[in-house]
């Protein structure tokens, strides 16, 4: 059978594969420490799935706008609004099947072929892809960890060319857990208003995991004129441990999230009806669910970070948001998926190789997982890089 060339040059997600692999493990009964997902281990909190299922008894079953419960759009607006100081209207927001949804429909409603798009790395491994289907250039920029894993503007600047559209910026960060500072943000921010026709879309899915006074800083803050040429991505998945209800937004002026309202409305329609109410419990509900969990994953990552130092061959920088860190396995000797495809075989633990998010000296952990597994899961590496040092 014939495919389509834009399919034929995706590469499959290796965080999701190492995940399915892991549980396939386990459900022949083998004992695997899993740091692969980037999935809270928490379930979703009461008042959220309360809220949906009266959505479901009030009838909230039908079809629903293409863009949106009104409701929800007017929430996120409020919350943008109010906790990221970002004047949104709620014409300004599309709902959308998660936020890697929304990511893909900004990809496809904004390049044409041969626009460029600057990924700084070590990235998510969904972002090249993405701009891949929409015909698009994904250029990336490696950072370096002595650098906090952040492009610099001196780097910025040299990586943009006539041809070049946007530009991803993700902080906290998946895979390093990196956050830029405000100072950090206006720096770049001066750079892209150096170029008229340069976006910028912020990926912000993890704002609210935070550590070590660590603050969040959105780009569209900087100033109007950089309001007008941010897009914000984001949902419900982390913070609120929604990952399997499918609930994500896009905030972007009103012309771009009307060309993602069309697209949307010949592929997926609208998004869950009864979902999206849980949502807006999510948003106007009691935050402290959000902190209960942020707090469990500043211990882990306290005590994940400890493991590795203690571990020789190992070593990370200090990630201040999101739940994962990037460790540098260099001493082993070994390319990134040789070393999880023998850690995984020969010590039932699985971790996502760097060479998916554009490192391949490097592995990605995930800390979503109780303290008990992250002990259990780093004295088996330590083994492991023993018998490679």
């Amino acid at each position: 059978m014939k495919l389509a060339a834009r399919v034929q040059q995706v590469t499959p997600s290796l965080t999701l594969a190492v995940t399915a692999k892991a549980k396939a493990m386990q459900r022949d009964g083998l004992d695997v420490c899993s740091f692969s997902a980037g999935e809270p281990d928490f379930d979703t909190p009461a008042h959220i799935k309360q809220a949906a299922i009266a959505a479901l008894k009030a009838g909230k079953t039908r079809y629903g706008p293409a863009a949106g419960e009104p409701e929800l759009r007017e929430a996120i607006a409020a919350k943008l609004t109010t906790e990221n100081q970002l004047p949104y209207s709620a014409e300004n927001i599309v709902v959308t099947n998660g936020g890697k949804h929304s990511l893909y429909n900004l990809m496809m409603a904004l390049l044409d072929p041969g626009d460029e798009v600057i990924i700084p790395a070590p990235y998510w491994v969904s972002y090249p892809e993405m701009v891949k289907l929409a015909d698009g250039v994904p250029v990336p920029v490696q950072t370096t960890a002595a650098a906090g894993y952040k492009i610099t503007p001196e780097q910025l600047q040299q990586a943009i060319t006539p041809k070049t559209r946007l530009l991803i910026l993700n902080s906290p960060s998946n895979p390093t857990g990196m956050v830029y500072t405000p100072d950090e943000i206006r720096a770049i921010a001066q750079v892209v208003l150096e170029h008229d026709d340069l976006l910028v879309v912020s990926d912000e899915i993890y704002e609210k995991l935070l550590y070590d006074g660590a603050s969040h800083c959105s780009i569209g803050t900087v100033s109007p004129q950089m309001f007008a040429r941010t897009i914000v991505s984001s949902g419900f998945a982390k913070a609120y441990a929604m990952t399997g209800w499918r609930v994500g937004y896009l905030a972007a002026p009103a012309e771009l999230v009307q060309a993602v309202n069309r697209l949307q409305s010949h592929s997926t329609s609208n998004i869950c009806t009864f979902a999206q109410y849980g949502a807006i419990a999510a948003l106007e509900g009691s935050q402290d669910c959000v902190e209960t969990m942020r707090q469990a994953f500043a211990e882990r990552r306290r005590g994940i970070l400890q493991l590795v130092e203690q571990t020789p061959g190992l070593s990370c920088p200090t990630p201040e948001g999101a739940f994962y860190i990037l460790v540098n396995i260099g001493a082993a000797g070994l390319s990134s998926l040789d070393f999880c495809n023998a850690l995984l075989e020969e010590k039932h633990v699985a971790a996502v190789p760097g060479v998916a998010f554009g490192v391949d000296d490097s592995i990605r952990l995930s800390y979503a997982t109780d303290m008990a597994t992250i002990e259990r899961g780093l004295a088996r590496i330590g083994e492991f890089m023993q018998a490679h040092l």
